[in-house]
């Protein structure tokens, strides 16, 4: 099991996308596994399927589909794991001869791989129900990343392009001082980038074309540049993340001060108030009463 303390999300997406084979079909996987939960993506290109489990579900799955299984999910999920997870590395189970994996597409789109194999002396059966991913998380786990890994690669040819024109001055200039080569099979031409492009694409992309038949072609070094983009990506997310944590901490820390600041000032300005009308009072002289016509007489005139 894959223990961390990231998020399982965060896990799944430093994970890259592994070929693997299953029941002739050539699909990229990747996978998490947690104690008693998991999180598999598939996908061959047309379409990415996943399915979240956690501990209820497991459980479920496994007397629907184990009905003499007696046992926590604890006691066979490491089993589980033990018999998937080289199955979605493409680098098949450790235990080949007792383990048996299938996959069948369903007419909804979805696709189910079953497992069979043995867990102390009985057989043990599991089914993983794949669905059509949302946008989102594909966009997340796959397009997003692909894009970052071809804008890298295509600043590495265009520095490559520079190094080689470099070079070739540099060689131009080693010929004006007499300098020759002593074995012509040396000998290149001279660099031009557009020409080399075009001659590349029309003999490299059919070739690729043809490939992806038989491969997805998602190879070590791919895998590595994937992960080391959504690692980066990932960290950077984390700090902005922490970054605007603190701004908020701040802002809320000022809030009692301009509370504070405030209640001051509307205090002052109450008593300011208070003493303006003391002040026109004292001003004025005492204030005279008028006697009331019910207590006097009327005066004549």
């Amino acid at each position: 099991m894959e223990g961390s303390g990231a998020p399982a999300e965060d896990i799944l997406l430093r994970r890259p996308w592994l070929p693997v084979s299953i029941s002739g079909c050539q699909l990229l996987a990747k996978s998490w596994f947690g104690e008693t939960a998991y999180h598999i993506l598939l996908t061959d290109m047309h379409c990415v399927w996943e399915e979240r489990m956690d501990t209820a579900d497991i459980q479920s799955r496994s007397q629907e589909l184990n009905r003499r299984l007696r046992a926590p999910v604890k006691a066979f999920f490491t089993h589980l794991c033990e018999v998937v997870k080289p199955c979605l590395a493409g680098v098949g189970s450790q235990t080949e001869n007792e383990v048996q994996i299938s996959l069948t597409r369903q007419e909804d789109g979805s696709i189910n791989m079953r497992l069979k194999s043995e867990l102390a002396g009985l057989p043990f059966y599991w089914e993983f129900h794949c669905t059509p991913a949302p946008v989102a998380l594909v966009c997340i786990q796959l397009v997003r990343p692909l894009l970052t890994m071809s804008r890298l690669l295509q600043k590495q040819v265009e520095q490559l392009g520079g190094l080689l024109v470099r070079k070739d001055a540099e060689i131009q200039d080693y010929r004006e001082n007499g300098a020759t080569l002593s074995r012509e099979r040396l000998q290149t031409d001279v660099f031009e980038e557009q020409t080399h492009r075009e001659d590349f694409i029309a003999k490299a992309l059919p070739l690729l074309c043809s490939e992806q038949q038989e491969a997805l072609g998602f190879d070590g070094d791919l895998q590595e540049l994937y992960t080391a983009i959504v690692t980066h990506g990932s960290a950077r997310k984390r700090k902005l993340s922490e970054q605007r944590s603190a701004e908020e901490v701040e802002h809320a820390n000022k809030e009692p001060e301009l509370v504070l600041n405030a209640s001051v000032s509307s205090c002052h300005i109450h008593r300011c108030r208070a003493t303006s009308l003391q002040t026109k009072e004292e001003e004025s002289g005492p204030v005279q009463m008028i006697p009331s016509s019910r207590t006097h007489t009327q005066l004549r005139i």
